[in-house]
This record gives structure tokens, C-alpha cells and sequence, in this order.
């Protein structure tokens, strides 16, 4: 971790609780996952309790505080994927990374998560990216697709 970089998110903010989610998110988009180290400078920084904030950073799915892979899979497996294949397109992204929900790679190339719905239920199954949508998957596209992400 660069605590520069960490200095220079906070140098964004006014140095109250109020910035403290978008602080979060900062250095969470930077670094892909949230430091202790990082924890305990906004901590300081923006006096709010460690204990709070590391409360607030697991209770929210949208953090982590484990390192991710530099590749963020995400499966839809929601209702109307799940009824166009979801799951078997999550089945070939596990065996392509030889992941599970919930892990990183050892390289921190890729890391994989299921979630409910990613609002685009026509396009089902649906797989994210690094924040780029692929729709209308079938399991050997599913593959394709992971193939541009080397």
C-alpha cells in the first residue's frame, strides 16, 4: 500500500465523518480492496471511531477488506438469469479461473462473486466485468469472453 496515495485521496475531503464513504470508495477503486493500514490513517484523519469504520466496511458488500484480482467477476445468478443458464455459465467462469464465489486467484488476476441482479434482466445471463456488462451468455461465450481478460 502507498500511503501517498492514501494522503492524497484524504487532501480531496474536508477532514470530517461526513467524507467518509467516499473516502472509502477512493481508496478502495485505487487499490482494489481496503488496507488495515488505510483504515487506521482515515481513522485518524477524519475522527471516526477504527472500529466504525471497519463496521461499516463489512457490513456493506460493496467493500473489501481482503486484496481482489485486478480482473472483478461478477455472475448474475438473479431470477431471470438464473432461468436463462446462469448457472451453468457460472459453473465454466469457475472452471476457467478455478475459482469459487467469494475468492481471488493467487496472482490477484481474477476474483469471483455471484450477485442478485445487475438491473439489465433482458440481457440474462449476464456477467460484469471490471464494470463491462456481457449479455445474452452462453456458457462457451462465457469462456470467450474471460479469454480478453488475460
Amino acid at each position: 500500500m502507498d500511503n501517498g496515495s492514501i494522503d492524497k485521496i484524504l487532501e480531496k475531503y474536508p477532514h470530517d465523518p461526513s467524507s467518509l464513504i467516499q473516502v472509502l470508495l477512493e481508496i478502495q477503486s485505487e487499490h482494489r480492496w481496503l488496507p488495515k493500514q488505510a483504515l487506521a490513517k482515515v481513522s485518524e484523519r477524519l475522527k471516526v471511531p477504527l472500529n466504525r469504520i471497519q463496521h461499516i466496511t463489512t457490513f456493506y458488500k460493496a467493500f473489501s477488506v481482503v486484496p481482489k484480482g485486478r480482473h472483478q467477476i461478477h455472475v448474475c445468478t438473479g431470477t431471470a438469469c438464473h432461468v436463462r443458464g446462469a448457472r451453468r455459465v457460472l459453473e465454466v467462469v469457475q472452471d476457467v479461473t478455478g475459482l469459487k464465489p467469494g475468492l481471488t486467484d493467487r496472482d490477484f488476476k481474477f476474483s469471483l462473486e455471484t450477485v442478485n441482479c445487475v438491473g439489465c434482466c433482458a440481457l440474462g445471463p449476464v456477467m460484469v466485468i471490471d464494470g463491462e456488462h456481457h449479455g445474452k451468455l452462453a456458457p462457451a461465450k462465457s469462456k470467450d469472453v474471460l479469454k480478453n481478460y488475460e
